[in-house]
């Protein structure tokens, strides 16, 4: 337990050291380009929330390929700072394109952080409401007598889509028609989407 302790706050401490010289560079850079006084100190925590928002999409979106350019942009942004202060840039003459590059980039960064927030896992998170809402019905309303002694098959219950899961599963849906020539089937818009059955035959039906 201590060892597995004392291997964590060695990562720990390894962490803070990279990112506080991470933050100095860029910081230094973006004071070297003309950005003095709070602006300096802005551009660093803008690269590595760009950088922390792009990972946590990495690992949890369905839009990867945006999330890897946003991440290699950011990390990009962070390596050529640290390479930069390491003398091969007269920070006293910084040349015109580097001045243009720091000036541009929060705007870079406004558009990848909105990007990033409005994505897909938005609609996972419409299935888990959609979910608890059917459970809580589910266990709210009360069972009917039986009104007929003749056994009648169970009806399964209706399955109630999102509408945002629902406008998701049709842009999946043209991806797959474009890609493949056919339309999409239940079993693979379950597999694309992460839902139930139930919730992908209930998709599969209003597409």
């Amino acid at each position: 337990m201590r060892a597995q302790l004392a291997r964590i706050d060695a990562v720990f401490v390894q962490a803070l050291i990279a990112a506080a010289l991470s933050f100095a560079h860029l910081h230094d850079v973006a004071s070297a380009a003309g950005q003095d006084g709070w602006k300096a100190w802005a551009y660093p925590i803008s690269v590595d929330l760009l950088l922390v928002a792009a990972w946590r999409r990495l690992r949890t979106g369905n839009t990867k390929a945006a999330a890897w350019s946003w991440f290699v942009i950011a990390l990009a942004a962070s390596l050529g700072a640290n390479i930069a202060t390491a003398g091969l840039l007269d920070m006293h003459h910084v040349p015109a394109w580097l001045r243009i590059l720091v000036a541009g980039w929060p705007a870079v960064a406004f558009l990848g952080g909105t990007l990033l927030a409005h994505t897909a896992p938005a609609a996972a998170d419409e299935i888990g409401r959609a979910d608890d809402d059917q459970e809580e019905a589910s266990k709210a309303s009360p069972e009917e007598p039986s009104r007929s002694v003749t056994t009648t098959a169970p009806v399964p219950p209706a399955v109630t889509v999102p509408a945002a899961l629902l406008d998701h599963a049709r842009k999946v849906a043209t991806e797959h028609r474009t890609r493949t020539g056919a339309p999409i089937d239940s079993a693979t818009l379950r597999t694309r989407l992460g839902v139930p059955v139930p919730m992908a035959e209930a998709i599969a039906a209003q597409l």
